[in-house]
């Protein structure tokens, strides 16, 4: 076979600390599955106690998982929160380029209220034999770190998620340097056993800890770190909305909205007020303006879209600190000039 998968990948290096047949005590329950697994009984799977699911979807830059619309679909049938995961081959290509393969075939992130972020499996390369490359395709640490960046970074700019991270301890302290620069992606933790160990350096607590290679339903045996309503805000995140302020000079000024979440976002107040003897004399984007102050409505902010606003002042003075005090929801802004 030219492919092994997630399970069969992890089974053929003997990561962690040797494979059981239960669950983790606390958390919530879960699946990972692969082409491997084959035809699942979803139904059983769902009253067995399982919550979620993990489908393997791609691998490289050119393997779908043919099983993956049926086993997904299943998942979905049954009621389990799902997502998607990447099984990367750092060699093949560059990073954005297996995202984009990624999502391109399936792996992009819907707003349903019951899918996941997408994952990233990077481990032990289970291809030595094959691929003549070591454990870690034989990229150095500061190449591995690019690769990572370059996938998670394209991730994150086509859906407005975080990519979840799997990985096991001893491949990221080996392969990356134990980077501490990936904090902000959910970590799932590949250790087998009753503890989930030392955590990489990235990561103070694990999102996801696959514990057993072969859980007590079907697939790998999964527990979620939290509480059924944590798995469902992971799966209904917040939109985000970053703000950038700046003043281009004494009479001009800009807002700017970047929406860096996975929604659309409409109807957004921005409000301003000038200080040090400045009045507004015009503003962009239908924004209404009197005197010191001026009020905008922002219809809508597109995924990944980005709008500004520019004011336009008169000083009464030449000299002396002038600026605009602006508020873009519950958050506060100063923009000052000397």
């Amino acid at each position: 076979m030219k492919r092994l998968g997630l399970l069969a990948a992890i089974a053929a290096l003997g990561i962690g600390a040797g494979s059981g047949s239960a669950y983790a005590a606390d958390g919530v329950p879960g699946v990972d599955v692969s082409n491997w697994t084959g035809e699942i009984d979803w139904p059983n799977v769902a009253s067995g106690g399982a919550k979620f699911a993990f489908v393997q979807l791609t691998e490289g830059t050119d393997y779908r998982n043919p099983s993956f619309d049926a086993q997904y679909g299943g998942a979905v049938s049954a009621g389990l929160y799902r997502g998607a995961y990447h099984f990367a081959q750092p060699h093949e290509s560059d990073g954005a380029t297996q995202a984009e393969f990624f999502l391109q075939n399936g792996g992009d992130w819907i707003s349903d209220g019951m899918t996941l972020p997408g994952v990233l499996d990077i481990e032990d390369n289970p291809y030595q034999d094959k691929n003549g490359k070591n454990n870690c395709y034989d990229l150095s640490a500061k190449d591995m770190v690019t690769w990572l960046k370059d996938f998670t970074r394209r991730y994150k700019e086509r859906t407005g998620l975080r990519v979840i991270i799997y990985t096991t301890t001893s491949w990221w302290r080996t392969c990356t340097g134990d980077s501490a620069a990936f904090s902000a992606n959910p970590l799932w933790l590949a250790r087998w056993g009753s503890d989930p160990g030392e955590l990489p350096k990235s990561w103070t607590a694990y999102t996801f800890w696959q514990s057993a290679d072969k859980g007590p339903l079907v697939g790998g045996g999964d527990v979620f770190n939290g509480a059924e309503d944590g798995l469902k805000a992971l799966a209904n995140p917040p939109a985000e909305i970053s703000v950038t302020a700046a003043a281009k000079s004494r009479r001009k000024y800009t807002v700017t909205l970047r929406n860096t979440g996975p929604y659309p976002v409409t109807n957004v107040k921005v409000a301003g007020r000038t200080f040090g003897g400045q009045r507004v004399t015009g503003a962009s984007g239908g924004c209404r303006f009197s005197g010191t102050a001026v009020r905008c409505t922002v219809a809508e902010v597109e995924r990944g879209g980005k709008v500004t606003l520019t004011f336009t002042t008169r000083p009464r003075r030449a000299r002396g600190a002038v600026g605009m005090d602006v508020t873009v929801g519950t958050a506060k802004f100063t923009i000052k000039v000397r």
